[in-house]
């Protein structure tokens, strides 16, 4: 389910906390989820009303923190660790998205949008798990397909693949 299904295409989502709040209940606790092993809820990185209401709402059996290399991001990444530190929501990881520009001339991953040692210096320091690092590549699901879909075999697949593997492991849905 996707807020992208209940607006129309070229509409922005602007709506004050108010709105938010009654849209989240509605996902929440009207939208028939059938049953579901996990619920991933992909939210913009923040610490409002939002992340407060589903850690209050909800029994989760953990919260991925993504990031990119960026020093704001992984700020903003820190403040997600926090909240969730203090909620008392156990951490499950950390994923790093844009690790890097992997060429598509040279192979090789070049890391233009910042240093990984700043990642894995996050995950030291709150003691993280880092569960994947996606480069970025030029195919990445642009004609509207996931990476995993439009290309199971590709790297971006398997790390995928790998992560959800180590997830699933880690809420106990593995025997």
């Amino acid at each position: 389910m996707s807020m992208g299904y209940l607006i129309p295409e070229s509409s922005p989502v602007a709506w004050r906390g108010l709105m938010v709040m009654k849209a989240l209940q509605q996902l929440l606790h009207e939208v028939d989820w059938g049953g579901l092993d996990i619920l991933v809820l992909d939210m913009p990185p923040g610490t409002g009303d939002v992340q407060l209401t589903i850690t209050q709402q909800l029994v989760l059996d953990g919260a991925i923190v993504v990031s990119t290399p960026q020093d704001l991001a992984l700020k903003d990444a820190a403040k997600g660790v926090e909240l969730f530190r203090k909620v008392d929501v156990r951490l499950l990881g950390l994923v790093c998205n844009m690790a890097g520009f992997k060429c598509p001339g040279c192979g090789g991953v070049h890391e233009v949008f910042g240093s990984m040692d700043g990642v894995r210096g996050m995950c030291e320091k709150y003691e993280l798990k880092m569960l994947g690092e996606l480069p970025l590549v030029g195919t990445m699901g642009g004609d509207g397909k996931p990476i995993v879909v439009a290309d199971p075999e590709c790297e971006q697949a398997v790390v995928f693949g790998r992560m959800a593997d180590d997830v699933v492991g880690m809420v106990g849905l593995r025997q």
